[in-house]
């Protein structure tokens, strides 16, 4: 076991679930998004403002790359990470893919509270947030579904949720890792 990639719809607790994970495992842990802030220097909305989606999805596939030939690491990918280029099936090649899934009402609760921060859904709220969440997941899924692994997330409201899950997928991984 050498890398392990989450993917999964934003919001449903790849990072937090990540970093927990790492630890438990002994691995070292990147958010893809963060890191390509770190190298870009600046954040994510502002690389998707600068210069568009395309030239955006194009330095995410190389910083997947970059990070795919990494050791030892669990990264937390974007929402839309596995969903351009050929990202999900070089994440297959070199490490263990994860999907993380919760339902649309989990999803929607989860991500209500950050709108502000997550530029795509500026103004949307109760059932437009939950019917922009299902129409994504239903194009989204067919990529996230790929993975060697999915898991579902029902709640992380307490720091015992997060234990709970990282614990039970790192027992899930050292069965998988052992057949």
């Amino acid at each position: 076991m050498k890398r392990i990639f989450l993917v999964g719809y934003m919001g449903v607790g790849k990072t937090t679930i990540g970093q927990v994970l790492a630890q438990r495992i002994v691995f070292s842990f990147i958010d893809l998004d963060k890191y390509i802030e770190g190298r870009y220097g600046m954040t994510i909305s502002l690389l998707f403002k600068e210069k568009g989606e395309e030239a955006f999805r194009e330095i995410e596939r190389q910083m997947l790359l970059e990070v795919s030939s990494f050791e030892d690491v669990v990264i937390s990918t974007g929402g839309g990470t596995p969903c351009y280029h050929s990202n999900m099936e070089n994440m297959k090649k070199t490490g263990i893919t994860i999907y993380l899934r919760a339902s649309t009402e989990e999803l929607a609760r989860r991500i209500e509270t950050s709108c502000n921060i997550r530029p795509i859904l500026a103004g949307r709220r109760g059932e437009e947030l939950r019917e922009f969440i299902r129409n994504s997941l239903q194009q989204r899924e067919m990529f996230y579904n790929q993975a060697s692994l999915a898991w579902n997330v029902p709640s992380l409201e307490t720091n015992a949720d997060i234990q709970q899950v990282a614990s039970s997928l790192a027992d899930e991984l050292h069965r998988t890792v052992e057949k």
